[in-house]
């Protein structure tokens, strides 16, 4: 028991003592910074060298940076890497129907690295400022039109500072004449809108296209459903994600983050509203009979309140067993005028009334079960029924919900080649946001899965293997949590240390004999320590005594085989003997007698 106490005090001591010490860490930190503010002039570089020597990690590993280039060919490929925005334009345009305060596209764009960039010389489009409209497009170096090839769109984001309400979404927008990228604002035509967006604790993934309607030439926005991953990771994390949209020819597409398949799905099955509008709607001038029935089930109209049902009799009735508690204080009220309270100085009775003081409770009810008129409890009155209704009985007339008939379509028709889309001629982001600085990198679109594979490697793989080079490894990531959070070395130490206790808990458990010393020392009766042995040599002796009567029966059996040998020996002697006696008694063999 000694042993086991002292092990769990020493591991309680270890985790104390591991966040005293960083507490004691945290307050030297504190008093340094104090006084580096006090004395800033004088030793500021001293200080963070002394600290960059002392307390910097040893430098991750670098992966050295090359600009992207596309491998086959594209409609459009962006890395930002020159420094500028050749070849984008910015949107002098106003939003309509918009005050003035807030209705120019007056956001500011920058080419810039990433905060915490792994890669340097790694550049990309920076939407720098905040809650303000923002639009910058680019014309593609062909347009692309949707007739056998698929349409690849690929870019990365990284949200620096993490997003609050905002998107970071691409348009394809629409090849028309008036087009005009100077004025581009949120009523621009456009094709295709794809990538994310998220407001409150809404987080979407876009993909829209604009169909057109065959029969009216309108355009209406078709929405893809929802992905049923989380997509929660991507905004919060502050890590570069590449957003990919596949579209193809069989109407088909999927939209992968990260090169994973998030979404997937049928122009023609999984969009909302469909595609096709249904061949059959409902008639609107069709209208319900007067005499239709929609009841389901009816009061029984042959039914008759029983003669003893008594709808006036009440549900609470007053327990006429019930006794008043001894010591019930009839004459003191529940509660009395407060007698320390006294009247505010600025009290006006012409304004306020006449001044009462505040009721508190009588405190002469304190000890007693109750002040006031005592009244008896109420209970639940046995014969209360209620108000009678008939019961409700199945009706015959019944004809189920009416509906309004089924007539053709006006409107119908048939697309089954959705993905014959608008031709696109330009790529524009047109966007509002309460964060600031979203990164934006390496845009390409194409039609060769093979290229936009091969661009995402040179460009998002880099980062990504470079973030990779820079985390810490499992450790590492263990000490940071828990300078963040000192509890977690008590959670380190129990970690590595129970084991460990259990090993030598089970191990050393075994009860202690005393010894004859410590007997000596008491009255204490001493146990009898020879049992065993004596037990011992009891299996020991009845063990020899089974081996002497093995040995004994051994010589018997041997003894008795050899009496038997003699016997049989004797009467082969006396045998012969009487033999040899025969044959001197035979005539034959008797000698002649001399006379």
């Amino acid at each position: 028991m000694e042993l086991k106490w002292l092990l769990c005090v020493t591991l309680l001591a270890l985790g104390i003592l591991a966040v005293q010490a960083h507490d004691m860490d945290e307050d030297n930190d504190a008093d340094d910074v104090v006084d580096i503010e006090d004395d800033l002039d004088d030793g500021i570089e001293e200080v963070e060298d002394s600290k960059s020597e002392t307390s910097s990690p040893p430098p991750a590993p670098k992966v050295a940076y090359r600009a992207p280039v596309p491998t086959g060919e594209a409609y459009f490929v962006e890395s930002f890497d020159k420094g500028t925005l050749d070849g984008w334009i910015l949107s002098r345009a106003k939003k309509d129907d918009t005050d003035d305060e807030i209705a120019k596209y007056d956001g500011k764009w920058e080419v810039q690295e990433m905060k915490e960039t792994k890669l340097p010389g790694d550049k990309g489009l920076v939407m720098v400022t905040r809650a303000k409209h923002h639009a910058i497009a680019s014309k593609l170096y062909k347009p692309f039109v949707f007739d056998t090839k698929p349409l690849i769109i690929q870019y990365e984001v990284n949200f620096q500072n993490g997003i609050e309400c905002g998107g970071a979404y691409v348009k394809l927008l629409s090849k028309t004449p008036e087009l005009n990228l100077d004025q581009f604002h949120d009523k621009t035509p456009y094709t295709i809108m794809f990538g994310p967006d998220k407001c409150g604790e809404d987080y979407k993934l876009h993909f829209i296209f604009r169909h057109k309607n065959p029969k009216t030439g309108k355009y209406e926005e078709k929405h893809a459903k929802r992905p049923d991953a989380d997509l929660k990771t991507y905004f919060t994390d502050k890590k570069t994600h590449l957003y990919t949209l596949v579209l193809n020819p069989d109407n088909s597409f999927e939209i992968l983050v990260d090169q994973t398949v998030v979404n997937s799905g049928n122009l023609l099955n999984d969009m909302s509203p469909p595609v096709n509008p249904p061949r059959e709607i409902e008639d609107p001038n069709d209208q319900k009979p007067e005499d239709w029935d929609e009841r389901p089930k009816i009061p029984d109209p042959d039914a008759v309140k029983p003669d003893d049902w008594d709808e006036d009799a009440p549900a609470k009735i007053a327990d006429e067993n019930a006794v008043k508690p001894e010591g019930w204080l009839d004459d003191e009220p529940e509660y009395v005028a407060d007698p320390d309270a006294e009247k505010p100085e600025d009290w006006d009775e012409d304004m306020d009334g006449e001044w009462e003081a505040p009721q508190i409770a009588n405190p002469k009810c304190e000890a007693a079960p109750g002040c006031g008129t005592w009244q008896r409890p109420m209970i639940d009155n046995p014969n209360y029924k209620g108000k009678w209704k008939p019961p409700m009985i199945d009706n015959v007339n019944y004809q189920g919900i009416w509906k309004p008939r089924k007539i053709p379509n006006p409107d119908f028709f048939e697309d089954l080649e959705p993905f014959k889309m608008t031709p696109v001629s330009a790529v524009g982001l047109e966007l509002w946001s309460m964060t600031s600085d979203i990164f934006f990198d390496n845009f390409i679109i194409c039609s060769d899965r093979a290229v936009a594979d091969d661009w995402a490697t040179d460009g998002w793989g880099l980062k990504k293997a470079a973030d990779g080079a820079a985390e810490p490894g499992v450790v590492g990531q263990m000490m940071a949590a828990a300078e963040e959070r000192p509890w977690l070395w008590v959670v380190y130490i129990l970690t590595v240390a129970l084991p460990v206790f259990l090993v030598i808990l089970f191990c050393c458990s075994g009860k202690k004999q005393p010894s004859a010393a410590e007997y000596k020392k008491t009255d204490a009766p001493q146990p009898d320590v020879v049992d065993d042995e004596k037990e011992e040599e009891k299996d020991k002796g009845e063990k020899e005594e089974e081996e002497e009567e093995e040995d004994a029966n051994e010589e018997k059996l041997g003894s008795a085989s050899q009496e038997e040998e003699e016997d049989e020996e004797e009467e082969d002697r006396k045998h012969a003997s009487e033999e040899e006696e025969t044959v001197n008694r035979s005539p034959r063999n008797r000698k002649p007698r001399k006379d």
